[in-house]
Parts: structure tokens; C-alpha cells; sequence
């Protein structure tokens, strides 16, 4: 399947879910990576009208957890998320920002990514660090 019809179908699956809510759209995908863009308004502000820190860590895993799933036989396996860590670098008030995950290790049961988060100018907003289960299906 191309790029296009890959980016197609992820965006469509995220119908009804917290990545429409949070207008995640993904953007890019490749052998080892996976983008996705959210703009920073006020659905993901914190009081402060900051860049929540929990809405940059839901498009961290949305986007972690979406690209182990291309990894997987999903007819056999699921994905699950067991632990993300993010460090919050720096604040943003509007805008978009890009979440990259990029493949880390690839074990037969754990995948584990980093995922960047940047301005529109390419700052570095957070470091996220996320693993994955890869789990049998009953």
C-alpha cells in the first residue's frame, strides 16, 4: 500500500475517537517512523492558555502506539502502551505541533519509541519516550 492510502486509512480509523477531538491528523510515514500534526488551541490548553502537558503526551502515544501497530500482524497481535515518559521543554500558546515517532527496538514482544515534539519552527516542545506490548489475540 503507498504512503497516501496508509495516511488514509490511519486518519480515517481515528473517526470517534481522542485523536479527532484533539484534531490529530497524521502526516508522514516511513519504514521506521510516523508523524502527526495537532494544533495548539484552546481544546488543548491548560488554564494558563499553555500547551497542555497531557494533551502533548496523548499525541505522543496516539502516534507511538499507531506506528508499532504497522509492525504487528494485527490478525494475531494486538499493541497496547505499558509506560510513556515525557520531559516538557518548552511552551507553545498557537499553532501546530509534529510529533515523530521513530523505532527505537523492535523486540518480538516490546517495542519501544522516541518521540520528538516540535514548534513550527522546529523547537523542540517534548521528548517522549513510550513502550509498547505486542500481545497475543484470544
Amino acid at each position: 500500500m503507498d504512503k497516501a492510502k496508509q495516511l488514509e486509512m490511519i486518519n480515517n480509523f481515528m473517526s470517534n475517537t481522542m485523536m479527532e477531538t484533539l484534531d490529530i491528523k497524521f502526516t508522514d510515514i516511513g519504514v521506521d517512523f510516523l508523524e502527526a500534526t495537532m494544533p495548539v488551541t484552546s481544546k488543548v490548553h491548560q488554564p494558563l492558555g499553555l500547551l497542555h502537558g497531557g494533551a502533548s503526551v496523548a499525541l505522543a502515544e496516539s502516534v507511538g502506539s499507531t506506528a508499532s501497530y504497522f509492525l504487528i500482524d494485527h490478525t494475531k497481535y494486538d499493541i497496547r502502551g505499558i509506560e510513556i515518559a515525557a520531559n516538557h521543554l518548552r511552551s507553545v500558546k498557537s499553532g501546530v505541533v509534529t510529533a515523530t515517532a521513530r523505532l527505537q527496538h523492535k523486540g518480538r514482544i516490546t517495542h519501544l519509541w522516541e518521540i520528538r515534539i516540535v514548534d513550527e519552527k522546529k523547537r523542540l516542545v517534548s521528548l517522549c519516550k513510550l513502550t509498547n506490548i505486542v500481545l497475543q489475540k484470544k
